[in-house]
């Protein structure tokens, strides 16, 4: 609907017209400076306009606004969702006094509504763009949704809206039907397909990792491909941001997510406990039998006090069934050093409260190798915090290797600077 019929239009042209011809220009002159005023007289009217919305519209819209408890509105303000929407209404205004601004050079009033088409779509785009991102804000503070790559879905409404309005700039600055575009984009698709396949395949792996629910935001992934160790901060559509341990960031392409092997410790977080994998090695040779007398100063032991009593009863009543003959150290049964030794951290870790009993926990002998008998602890934490995590490890290895001596074991080393200086010096004596 025009803001001015035609007829109007004509009335104040020509009055505007006769105004200036007073002047004693001449008819060409003369037809320029009307347009020239009538130019002036809209740029005005836009200012006082864009002014009353911003200044006054707007002000009461904000007071208004803030007053109410609705999180929704307040991020309509934050991100000047009242300010676009504002800005349409001068262009709409700019476009319907054209015709009679250049009443007078018809030939440019096709050139200016162009211009003015051009400029209304930007402001819709940008008016389109804020409305989402408030969304996102919205979404992002609920905790349905605080974990989901809510930003690659804003990136490709983002791509959806720009590509509307290049689409419809394009019609509008060449005259054609946006059809002719869309004909024209299908035979460049495999361009186009080579152009934005960062974003296409950002786009499905961002889906496939939403949909089962492979990563979150405030997730910790490891990826080592990557060097990317740390918490997921952000979900694009192209990348993933992760910031590491050391407050680094390292930015992974979303589609690695899926071709790719990561490791996720959602799992641990969930269950409240992290888990310990970390063994000693015991040297070989300094595993034996045990004699009485150590066992008798093995029990004063508080926490291996019952267990050497009753598997002492055991291996008494076993040797004497089997009429085992005890000159003999290899016949029968015994107790070594370390099975005692494995027993205690056993215990000792059992009845540590740091420790998830409710979950995989297992003290173990591994494989020997030429650094000794490694023994291992496989248990969990009761917290997945990583400096209380450590602090733990730490106390219960400090003891662990605090003990051994006890068992009569030794912990394997490799030789050190100052144990080949006392080779050095024995050999040198004697020779």
């Amino acid at each position: 609907m025009e803001l001015l019929d035609e007829n109007i239009q004509s009335d104040v042209y020509r009055s505007m017209l006769e105004m200036i011809a007073k002047l004693g220009l001449s008819s060409y002159s003369t037809t320029i400076m009307t347009t020239i005023v009538l130019s002036i007289l809209l740029v005005i009217i836009l200012y006082a306009i864009d002014f009353l919305l911003r200044k006054v519209l707007l002000l009461v819209l904000t007071n208004f606004i803030a007053k109410s408890k609705t999180k929704i509105d307040d991020l309509l303000i934050k991100n000047r969702v009242l300010q676009f929407a504002t800005h349409i209404v001068p262009v709409i205004v700019a476009k319907e006094a054209i015709p009679l601004i250049f009443k007078g050079f018809p030939n440019w009033i096709k050139i200016a509504m162009q211009i003015t088409d051009v400029a209304l779509v930007i402001a819709v785009g940008l008016l389109f763009n804020a409305i989402f991102k408030s969304f996102r804000d919205f979404l992002r503070g609920n905790k349905s949704f605080s974990d989901k790559p809510i930003d690659s879905y804003l990136q490709v409404m983002n791509i959806l809206v720009f590509f509307v309005c290049g689409i419809l700039i394009f019609s509008i600055a060449t005259g054609k039907s946006p059809i002719t575009f869309l004909v024209s984009l299908g035979a460049a698709s495999a361009d186009l397909m080579l152009v934005f396949k960062d974003s296409i395949l950002g786009f499905v792996a961002s889906i496939q990792v939403s949909m089962n629910d492979m990563v979150r935001v405030g997730d910790w992934i490891e990826m080592t491909k990557y060097g990317a160790d740390g918490t997921v901060t952000e979900i694009n559509l192209g990348t993933v941001k992760v910031q590491n341990f050391d407050k680094t960031i390292t930015t992974i392409p979303t589609y690695a997510l899926v071709s790719d092997s990561f490791r996720n410790y959602r799992g641990m977080q969930n269950a409240g406990g992290r888990r310990i994998k970390r063994s000693i090695n015991i040297k070989m040779n300094s595993i034996r039998f045990l004699t009485e007398e150590e066992i008798e100063e093995l029990k004063k032991i508080r926490m291996l006090h019952d267990f050497i009593v009753d598997r002492t009863n055991e291996i008494n009543q076993y040797n004497v069934s089997n009429k085992v003959d005890p000159t003999i150290l290899a016949n029968g049964r015994r107790m070594t050093n370390i099975g005692l030794f494995r027993q205690y951290i056993k215990t000792y870790t059992y009845n540590s409260p740091k420790i998830r009993t409710d979950l995989m926990f297992e003290v173990r002998q591994l494989q020997p190798t030429e650094h000794g008998l490694p023994i291992e602890l496989f248990m969990f934490t009761n917290t997945t915090v990583w400096n209380e995590y450590e602090v733990i490890m730490a106390d219960i290895f400090d003891h662990i290797i605090a003990v051994v001596p006890y068992f009569h074991l030794e912990i394997f080393e490799l030789p050190s600077s100052d144990d080949m200086r006392v080779i050095a010096e024995a050999l040198r004596r004697n020779n």
